[in-house]
C-alpha cells in the first residue's frame, strides 16, 4: 500500500486569544491562550527555633500538591531564612483539595525532619487577575503533623490562581515543566581565536606584512590581544619557531565609528629564553619590535548567522538607537511531534527564539507529544528587512542513567519568518509544519502553533527603512573581502555559542549551530539543483518573451503580427509616450495581482527545495562532515561525479569566455580581414546613420527583423556568421 504523502503547508488556526483591547490598559499576553495556574509564593521564615536554640536549623520549603512537589534552597544555621521563590501549577492539572507547604530542616547522614507546615483548601484560594494588584502575602503560623500550632515559627507566604500575564510567572518555577525559561542572552567575548598572516616577501631582519587581520571582539574587551612572530623553519611544513611576541589590551584601544586611520604604534617584542641547562627557570628578553594599528571598529556589524537570514544589521557602536517597530511573538502549542527519545518512549519539547542578539527559550515541557506553551515575547524592530527564527528541540538534559544532564539535544524543526512579509498591526496565527531534512530524507516532525505581530511606531519611518543602506556605511567605506566575512562569521558563530553555553539557562552547541544555520555554505548537490532551478525560472520570464517575439516575427498569428506592428507604428509616432505606457502597466498589473497577494507568510517549500527528489547518496554527501569522514571507494565516486559537474561548468564558462572576446577581437586586429570588415561597416552606418532620420532607421530595421517568412531564409544571419567567425583566446590555452 502506498504511503500517504505528508502535508507541508502551512495551516491558518483560530486560536482563543483576545486581540481586542478593551480594559484602555497596555496588554502583554494577547497572542497567547491563557492559561490558568495557581501560584504559590514563598518569601520568609522566622523564628525558626530548634531544640538547641536559634540558628540550628537548616531551613527550607517544600510546596506539596498531589503528586507535585517543589523546594526551595535551603540555609544553613539560620532562624529567619529568606527565600522570595516563585512556584506555579497548571490549574487543569490539579487533582487534589489540598496544598501543603512544609518547612523542614535539611539533615546530612538521617532523613530531613518537619519543623512545620500549612495547609490550604484549593476551593479558597482567590483569584487575581490583571490589572489588579498581586495579592499581599500574609504571616502564617506553622502547625505539626496533627494540626496543632506551633508555639513559634511562622512562613511569610501567598497563594492565588492566575494566568501568564501576571508578572510572577515569568520568574516562576513551573512544576509541571522542566524550567529552561530564557530571559534576553546577549553575544560573547573575545575566544582564543588565532589567525595567521601570509609569509613576509622580505627576506631579511626587516620584514613587511601590510596585511589586515580582523578578529571578533566584545564588551568589557577582558581578553588581550597577542600578537607573536615566527620564523618558518621548513616552507613545505607548518613547524616554526618564535622571534617574540606581544601581548596588548585592548580597553584603550581607539575605538573607531567611520573610516579614520588609526595611528600606527611601535610595540616591543619579548621572547621567553631558557636560562641555565637544567631549563628550569625562564627569563623575558627583548626581541625586536613591530609596527601595528590597532582599533576597534564599531561600524561593521558582523553576521553570526546566514546572510539570507540576518535578524539584525546595525553596527554594533549604534545598538541603542530607536526603532521602528515591536515584533510580539507567542508560542501556543505543537501537535503530533515525533518521539525523540526511542528507549524511554518520550519527548521533553522546548523551543528557541532569535531576533537580533536576544534570544529567548521556552521552559521544558515533560513527556508530551501535545505540548503548551503559551508564552509571549517580544523584540525592538530596528529593520524590516531581516528573520525571526523559531526552533523546536527535544532537551537531552532530562534523560535518565549516565547521559543524565549530558544527552544530545536533537532538533525537531525550525521556523523562519521574516518581517517585510508582515502587514503591520495584524495577528499571524499558523500552524507550521515542523520539517528536518535527514539522511534518511525529509521529514515531518509535528506542527507548532505561533502567533505573530508587527506593530510600526511610525509608518513614514517604516518607507524610509526601504531607502536606507541595507549594511552600516563602513560595509561600502572600507569593503570586506569574502574570506574577510567567512571568517569573522565563523568567529562570531563560535563567540555565541560559547557566550551561550555559560548563560542561564545554557544552550548547547547544536542548537546554537541549528539556529544560526552554521554548514549552510557546504556543498550540496541538492542546493546546486535547487539553485539552477531557480535561476531558470528566473530566466523564464525572458526566455517567454523572446518566445513571443520569435512568434511575432515568424509571422505565426497573423492578427497578433499586425498589431505589433500597429502599436509598433504608434511608439514610433509618438515616443513620447512609450516610458509612461511601460510605467503605467506596471502598475496596473501590481493592482490587479494584490487581489490574489499572498495572506499568509512564507514557509520551508520542499519542492522548491529538492528534498522530495533526492537521493540518499547525495544525502548522505550533504551531511558528510569537512574533512570527510568517508574513505576508498565512496570518495572517489563522489570525486568523480563532482569533477562531471565542474566539467559542464567549465565548458558553459568557457563559452561565455569565447563569445566575450570574439567582440573585442573585432577591433584589436587579431584576424585582419575581420577587422577591416567591420571598420569598412563603421563608416557606412556612420554616414547612413548621419543623413537618414532616426526614425527612418528605426522602422527600416524593425521592417526588416519582422519581415514575412516568404521574404526570409532558413540560415543565420550575416551577424551571427561574421561573429561565429571570429577568433578567440582559446586558441593561447593548452
Amino acid at each position: 500500500m502506498a504511503k500517504a504523502k505528508e502535508d507541508f503547508s502551512i495551516k491558518q488556526t483560530k486560536p482563543n486569544i483576545s486581540s481586542k483591547n478593551t480594559t484602555g490598559l497596555k496588554r502583554t499576553h494577547d497572542l497567547i491562550e491563557q492559561m490558568q495556574f495557581m501560584f504559590v509564593k514563598i518569601l520568609k521564615a522566622k523564628d525558626l527555633a530548634g531544640p538547641d536554640g536559634p540558628d540550628t536549623y537548616n531551613p527550607y520549603v517544600e510546596i506539596i500538591l498531589g503528586n507535585y512537589k517543589g523546594t526551595t534552597k535551603f540555609f544553613e544555621k539560620k532562624s529567619s531564612p529568606e527565600w522570595n521563590q516563585v512556584f506555579a501549577f497548571k490549574r487543569e492539572r490539579i487533582q487534589t483539595n489540598t496544598l501543603e507547604i512544609v518547612v523542614s530542616n535539611k539533615l546530612v547522614e538521617v532523613s530531613d525532619e518537619m519543623i512545620g507546615k500549612v495547609k490550604f483548601n484549593i476551593s479558597d484560594v482567590p483569584t487575581s487577575a490583571p490589572p489588579d494588584s498581586a495579592l499581599a502575602p500574609q504571616w502564617y503560623r506553622l502547625e505539626d503533623k496533627n494540626g496543632v500550632k506551633l508555639g513559634a515559627g511562622e512562613v511569610m507566604l501567598s497563594v492565588w490562581m492566575g494566568t501568564q500575564a501576571d508578572e510572577a510567572f515569568s520568574v516562576a518555577w513551573i512544576l509541571d515543566a522542566a524550567e529552561d525559561a530564557g530571559i534576553g542572552i546577549y553575544k560573547g567575548t573575545l575566544g582564543n581565536l588565532v589567525l595567521r598572516s601570509r609569509n613576509s616577501l622580505s627576506k631579511n631582519v626587516d620584514p613587511m606584512w601590510n596585511e589586515d587581520m580582523m578578529f571578533v571582539a566584545a564588551e568589557p574587551f577582558e581578553e588581550p590581544l597577542v600578537l607573536s612572530v615566527e620564523d618558518k623553519l621548513n616552507p613545505n611544513k607548518e613547524e616554526s619557531v618564535s622571534l617574540g611576541r606581544v601581548v596588548i589590551p585592548l580597553q584603550d584601544k581607539m575605538k573607531r565609528k567611520d573610516n579614520a586611520a588609526a595611528s600606527a604604534m611601535w610595540y616591543n617584542l619579548e621572547r621567553p629564553e631558557v636560562a641555565g641547562e637544567n631549563k628550569e627557570q625562564k627569563e623575558v628578553k627583548f626581541a625586536s619590535r613591530i609596527n601595528a594599528r590597532i582599533s576597534l571598529d564599531g561600524g561593521y556589524h558582523v553576521l553570526d548567522e546566514a546572510t539570507n537570514y540576518s535578524s539584525d544589521l546595525r553596527p554594533t557602536s549604534e545598538k541603542q538607537k530607536p526603532g521602528i517597530g515591536t515584533l510580539v511573538l507567542g508560542i501556543l502549542n505543537a501537535t503530533g511531534l515525533a518521539v525523540m527519545k526511542t528507549k524511554e518512549k518520550r519527548t521533553d519539547a522546548y523551543c528557541v527564539a532569535k531576533y537580533g542578539s536576544k534570544w529567548v527559550t521556552t521552559r521544558t515541557i515533560l513527556d508530551s507529544l501535545t505540548p503548551q506553551w503559551n508564552e509571549q515575547f517580544e523584540w525592538d524592530v530596528y529593520d524590516l528587512c531581516t528573520v525571526l527564527t523559531i526552533g523546536v528541540f527535544d532537551n537531552g538534559h532530562l534523560q535518565a542513567g549516565d547521559m543524565a544532564g549530558k544527552g544530545y539535544h536533537q532538533r525537531i524543526g525550525k521556523v523562519r519568518i521574516r518581517l517585510s512579509t508582515l502587514e503591520s498591526n495584524r495577528i499571524y496565527s499558523y500552524s507550521y509544519p515542523l520539517v528536518v531534512l535527514q539522511p534518511s530524507g525529509v521529514k515531518k516532525m509535528g506542527e507548532i502553533q505561533l502567533s505573530v505581530k508587527f506593530s510600526c511606531a511610525s509608518f513614514i519611518d517604516t518607507l524610509q527603512n526601504y531607502m536606507q543602506p541595507l549594511l552600516p556605511k563602513m560595509h561600502y567605506l572600507n569593503p570586506l573581502s569574502v574570506y574577510q566575512l567567512d571568517s569573522l562569521r565563523h568567529q562570531a558563530a563560535f563567540i555565541t555559542s560559547l557566550r551561550l553555553s555559560r548563560a542561564e539557562p545554557p544552550l548547547k552547541k547544536e542548537v546554537v549551530d541549528y539556529m544560526l544555520d552554521v554548514g549552510s555554505n557546504m556543498w550540496s548537490i541538492r542546493r546546486a539543483k535547487a539553485n539552477y532551478d531557480r535561476i531558470l525560472e528566473l530566466l523564464s520570464g525572458i526566455l517567454a518573451l523572446i518566445k513571443w517575439f520569435e512568434q511575432i516575427r515568424i509571422w505565426k498569428s497573423n492578427v497578433a503580427t499586425l498589431a505589433f506592428h500597429f502599436l509598433f507604428l504608434v511608439a514610433l509616432r509618438f515616443p513620447g509616450m512609450i516610458l509612461p505606457t511601460i510605467f503605467l502597466t506596471l502598475f496596473l498589473v501590481g493592482v490587479l495581482r494584490s487581489i490574489k497577494r499572498p495572506r499568509h507568510p512564507p514557509h520551508l517549500d520542499t519542492k522548491l527545495s529538492h528534498v522530495d527528489t533526492t537521493n540518499e547518496e547525495e544525502l548522505d554527501e550533504e551531511f558528510d562532515p569537512l574533512p570527510s569522514k568517508k574513505t576508498g571507494e565512496v570518495l572517489k565516486r563522489r570525486y568523480d561525479r563532482l569533477r562531471g559537474i565542474a566539467g559542464r561548468m567549465q565548458v558553459v564558462l568557457g563559452d561565455m569566455a569565447t563569445q566575450g572576446e570574439r567582440v573585442q577581437s573585432l577591433l584589436s586586429w587579431r584576424d585582419p580581414r575581420a577587422t577591416i570588415i567591420f571598420l569598412c561597416f563603421c563608416f557606412v552606418a556612420c554616414l547612413v546613420t548621419y543623413i537618414a532620420p532616426f526614425r527612418l532607421l528605426i522602422f527600416v530595421s524593425v521592417a526588416y527583423v519582422l519581415r514575412h517568412p516568404r521574404f526570409r531564409v532558413g540560415f543565420p544571419s550575416v551577424v551571427q556568421n561574421f561573429l561565429r567567425r571570429l577568433p578567440a583566446r582559446t586558441d593561447s590555452m593548452f
